[in-house]
């Protein structure tokens, strides 16, 4: 059963109740974190998950819910992790892939997802609103409906079509706007009270951090319960980073992993770059992004609420933030696909970009194990890669 204890900001530490809808903290609009009572949970044994569902929902100790009665669930999680032949053979290390686009929705989005749409109807919320820079936009479109709600979706005007189309068909409303996911924001932010809505923005509910964090319970238990020694992961808005860190604690306290963690790399785009910028110059949050560019649309977030917790966790990881031109994000596609036949989503691509360059300084050694995420299905980017190509 779960051992959900409490909700708490990130921040200020301030306790708030898990039995009722909450978004940001009610003291300091920071975002607020689920809380198990993992003491209860001390000589758990991990053969507790054999037999169960291989889904992201097997976790039920450490997720906000076990009742499957009232998860919405499309059977997200547990994805592949890939060794990857081919590019090994070019760089000689260990590389895997976290392949993330066999989600129901074609991304890792769908696990955040899952996870907020369970419990903003489990607290009786019935019509949500979200930005989106594409993928979040369509899981909820597709986890909403499903569970009976109405969903309202908010996204950039050229975000990938692939993307709008799917969100036009599975939400409730799909509006297009002028500007950024920031500007996709505001609107969310300034009509969600008149309307009704309930904000599943990223960060702004305590839910969506849980979902994604499954994914580092699973690269624990794929690699027979130890860890990688580095994490290249796409950073937007940052929910997977924080909440994989936030899995690595959890399965100490359990017993299930020991002390080492992952060097956690957060990769962005020399387009779009905050968190790298505010890493470099030793900042404890970034400043906003301007004029934001780039055609791996899930990382152009100009300003993250939680980029905080992702310095945070890059920095006691010993890792590193890493910015990737554009053309060596485009020319990784072709790189990934010609040497182990994957179709990375751009953002997975810029990982690859990160990886080629800490390989070159030596910052990565032969012997280590590294995991590329692949947050998306490629050919949910099809027109956006096509027009790039043009340029190249």
């Amino acid at each position: 059963m779960s051992c959900f204890a409490e909700l708490e900001c990130s921040r200020c530490g301030h306790r708030h109740d898990k039995d009722r809808l909450q978004g940001l903290c009610l003291q300091c609009h920071s975002p607020l974190l689920a809380r198990y009572d993992l003491e209860s949970l001390a000589g758990l044994d991990r053969s507790v998950l054999l037999g169960r569902p291989p889904d992201m929902w097997r976790y039920e100790e450490v997720m906000p819910t076990s009742d499957r009665s009232e998860i919405v669930t499309l059977g997200e999680g547990m994805t592949p992790l890939l060794r990857m032949r081919g590019l090994e053979r070019r760089y000689g290390c260990q590389i895997f892939t976290k392949d993330e686009s066999v989600n129901p929705t074609g991304s890792f989005k769908a696990r955040g997802l899952s996870a907020a749409v369970t419990m903003a109807r489990k607290h009786g919320a019935t019509r949500l609103a979200i930005p989106s820079a594409g993928n979040a936009g369509g899981a909820l479109g597709a986890y909403g409906t499903y569970a009976g709600l109405e969903t309202y979706v908010f996204v950039p005007s050229d975000t990938p079509v692939a993307n709008i189309v799917e969100t036009e068909l599975t939400a409730t409303s799909c509006q297009l706007v002028d500007g950024l996911i920031s500007d996709a924001g505001a609107i969310v932010a300034q009509r969600h009270e008149a309307e009704g809505w309930f904000d599943v923005s990223t960060l702004k509910e305590p839910y969506r951090i849980e979902g994604k964090k499954t994914m580092g319970y699973e690269l624990a238990e794929q690699f027979g319960w130890s860890l990688p020694d580095v994490i290249f992961y796409p950073t937007g808005g940052g929910t997977g980073l924080i909440g994989m860190w936030k899995a690595f604690e959890e399965m100490e306290a359990l017993g299930w992993v020991g002390s080492q963690r992952p060097r956690m790399v957060a990769v962005q785009s020399e387009g779009c770059a905050p968190i790298v910028k505010a890493y470099e110059e030793g900042s404890e949050s970034a400043e906003p992004w301007l004029d934001p560019a780039t055609f791996a649309s899930g990382i152009r977030v100009p300003k993250a609420l939680g980029d905080f917790l992702i310095l945070d966790a890059v920095r006691a990881s010993e890792g590193c933030a890493v910015a990737v031109p554009e053309s060596e994000i485009y020319h990784a596609l072709g790189e990934i696909g010609h040497a182990d036949g994957l179709f990375y989503c751009p953002e997975g691509a810029a990982c690859l970009g990160a990886f080629r360059r800490l390989r070159d300084s030596g910052w990565i050694q032969e012997q280590e194990r590294v995991v590329l995420f692949n947050t998306g299905a490629g050919t949910k980017y099809v027109d956006s890669i096509k027009r790039v190509a043009a340029g190249y």
